[in-house]
């Protein structure tokens, strides 16, 4: 015997409102827990953000300045401004590590 939602016997958790027949995709969704599913999305695209800010190198000064602070206290810490300026000077001088 199938059942179907308003049939009466369905479980309390909303599986019944999920095997509804006609019901479309809002039904799944809210019987689903929308907000569960919502925040999936959102750490998926918080996991995409971060790897494509990892590959742009935004992770670089953050790392570079750890490292300075940690291996090399007595050294003074540049500026953003000036790291960036400083890393695509060395970048220019040394192009083997370039596609173009």
């Amino acid at each position: 015997m199938t059942r179907t939602a308003g049939s009466g016997g369905g479980r309390s958790d909303g599986s019944a409102a999920r095997r509804r027949v006609g019901g479309g995709a809002r039904a799944v969704f809210r019987s689903s827990g929308g907000s569960a599913a919502l925040h999936r999305v959102h750490g998926g695209v918080k996991a995409v953000l971060w790897w494509v800010d990892s590959v742009l190198g935004g992770q670089d000064y953050r790392r570079y300045v750890e490292h300075l602070r940690r291996d090399h206290p007595d050294r003074a810490i540049p500026t953003e401004r000036d790291y960036w300026r400083d890393r695509y000077a060395e970048a220019d001088r040394k192009p083997q590590n370039r596609c173009c």
